[in-house]
């Protein structure tokens, strides 16, 4: 579970508002980006903007969907008259054709708000997509990438026998290991047998690495009770059905892969073919996001440097 809010900020009505904080930047001091984060429906675009006019802020979007033009009822991105009020950034600046993932957004993000910093604003940054934001905070952890080649090699052999070879190499990281589960077992082998070092001391380089970054982040983590969530849900699923979200998903022709796992994207490509109604396909759209929900919650409340604001 993240922080509560602390004293050194300031309440505004309902609305939290933190403390003025920079850091130096070569012989410069800059603002602290501050972040916005938590589950879909939860309010994040609303309480951004609260906060970059009480800051004198600009908002950077971390929502992997809200990334591609002309998507904007289905991915709930901001409207147009919230953005002519604060100055909005990286919203709508793929096409959907194009290939992204946390390091595309990455690269994307941090130029954008070194370039907010220089102008002495804040950078508020929100949404939640729990990688990306964690790629943008973090940067990737230093584990090699999947190998093809040695991945089909270990799915050849018998579990026990990759256990065994765990246990050898690295058994600090097989005990903490479920070694039941083939696909976690493999990857820490994975690890050893590309980089020839523990995988377990990658980790916890890793894990230290990340603490002392952490130190130094400040953002909140909105939390609803679970009813209020999911009637928001089901209120945005409903708004988003009637407010253009079925012609935007007409409109595409090429899409990425990635754009493609935009909640509400596959449901209504089915209720344009036929192959659904319209109230089930709501429905469909409700739970997938509902699920996402939960899921967003789990990754950010191992986030332990957001302070946890209920709203």
């Amino acid at each position: 579970m993240g922080k509560r809010a602390s004293e050194s900020d300031l309440r505004s009505g309902d609305t939290l508002v933190p403390a003025c904080h920079t850091v130096s930047v070569g012989d410069k001091s800059v603002p602290t980006p501050y972040y916005i984060c938590g589950p879909t429906a939860s309010g994040k675009s609303a309480l951004a903007l609260e906060m970059a006019l009480q800051l004198d802020g600009e908002i950077v979007n971390a929502d992997a969907f809200q990334l591609y033009r002309g998507l904007d009822v289905l991915t709930a991105a901001p409207p147009l008259e919230e953005r002519a009020i604060a100055p909005h950034h990286l919203y709508g600046v793929l096409d959907p054709a194009e290939k992204a993932d946390a390091g595309t957004y990455m690269r994307m993000a941090r130029p954008v708000i070194e370039e907010i910093q220089s102008r002495g604003k804040t950078p508020v940054i929100t949404g939640g997509s729990g990688l990306y934001l964690k790629f943008l905070t973090h940067g990737p952890a230093p584990l090699p990438a999947g190998d093809a080649k040695l991945r089909a090699e270990l799915d050849a052999r018998p579990l026990e026998d990759l256990v065994a070879e765990l246990r050898a190499l690295d058994p600090v990281e097989a005990a903490r290991t479920a070694l039941q589960n083939r696909r976690f077992v493999s990857r820490a082998l994975e690890i050893c047998l590309l980089t020839g070092q523990k995988a377990s001391d990658l980790r916890d380089q890793w894990e230290t690495q990340t603490r002392e970054i952490s130190a130094n982040l400040r953002g909140i983590l909105i939390q609803r009770a679970r009813p209020d969530l999911h009637a928001r849900i089901a209120e945005r699923t409903r708004m988003m059905l009637e407010g253009g979200a079925i012609e935007e998903v007409t409109a595409l022709e090429e899409v990425s892969a990635n754009c493609e796992k935009a909640i509400g994207f596959r449901e209504i490509r089915a209720l344009i073919a036929g192959e659904t109604g319209r109230d089930a396909c709501e429905e469909l759209i409700n739970a997938a996001t509902r699920q996402y929900a939960k899921r967003q919650e789990t990754w950010f409340r191992r986030e332990q440097w957001l302070e946890a604001v209920t709203r």
